[in-house]
């Protein structure tokens, strides 16, 4: 595959970088395989000393150059831009689209019939090999297509198929995660600081832990509330702490926060 693939970013962003800056660890493609576009020239500059590849102004350029396109542009922008590119669009491209809330039926609608269409919500720790990712294909995509995405998405973390109904709860559970994630490691070291800890090491530690807890979860098959269990003593420090939390009502804030950004996700599509 590192061979033939030719890969063609519609937008340079974070994400298309993250992708790309994965696909690359991974060895499924060289930097010369892989051209993006952008109308920022910033994004360009940025994407291209990121990934090492080279960027354009130019969407139709980068619809001659790829087979694979993989679409990473806000989703107010996906309609204006699909039909930039419609024109060069052939039977040899699939269209990969990352653009939240965009649905199926709007990109082959879109590019016209025929058109070979995936749409993935992947999240931004591709770039350290660590994403969770879900992808849903169009009607006239292949077991092909299917397999070259799980392939692209496997190689940078872990990737399901699901019904494209599903997508949006992806997209309010891990493609949003990460920040929900961030903010409960920067307020786990606000919380070591306010115990005594240097920031560095409060930091690291909660950075740490995070990562530890989502290993155990992963690894051992176990249930988290088992997992949860096996770190609570009676009498001890975490039921301490527990308790705290749930005063907080964290369970259900997390919750909505899922549910707020799915529903989100939604309307971004039906916009």
């Amino acid at each position: 595959m590192a061979a033939k693939l030719t890969i063609g970013f519609l937008g340079a962003g974070k994400m298309a970088a993250a992708l790309a800056k994965g696909f690359l660890s991974a060895g499924l493609v060289k930097p010369g395989q892989i051209l993006a576009s952008d109308l920022v020239p910033a994004a360009r500059t940025a994407f291209a000393a990121a990934t090492g590849a080279r960027a354009t102004a130019s969407n139709a350029e980068v619809a001659k150059f790829a087979s694979l396109l993989v679409l990473a542009v806000k989703p107010g922008q996906v309609n204006e831009l699909l039909a930039e590119i419609r024109p060069q669009v052939t039977p040899r491209h699939l269209l990969v689209s990352i653009a939240a809330g965009v649905t199926i039926a709007q990109l082959e609608g879109n590019l016209g019939a025929g058109a070979r269409v995936i749409r993935v919500m992947p999240n931004t720790p591709a770039l350290v090999g660590a994403s969770a990712s879900a992808y849903s294909r169009g009607r006239t995509a292949t077991p092909a297509d299917g397999a070259l995405a799980q392939r692209l998405l496997g190689a940078v973390g872990i990737v399901f198929e699901l019904k494209e109904s599903l997508l949006d709860a992806v997209t309010g559970l891990s493609g949003s995660g990460p920040a929900y994630v961030y903010m409960i490691i920067e307020a786990l070291s606000d919380g070591g600081v306010a115990a005594g800890l240097p920031r560095e090491v409060a930091t690291k530690l909660a950075a740490q832990t995070v990562l530890g807890g989502a290993r155990m979860v992963l690894e051992t098959g176990l249930h988290p509330g088992a997992l949860k269990d096996m770190v609570t003593s009676p009498g001890g420090t975490t039921i301490e702490g527990l308790h705290e939390l749930e005063k907080g009502k964290i369970r259900g804030v997390l919750i909505s926060a899922v549910r707020a950004a799915a529903e989100k996700s939604k309307k971004l599509g039906q916009g």
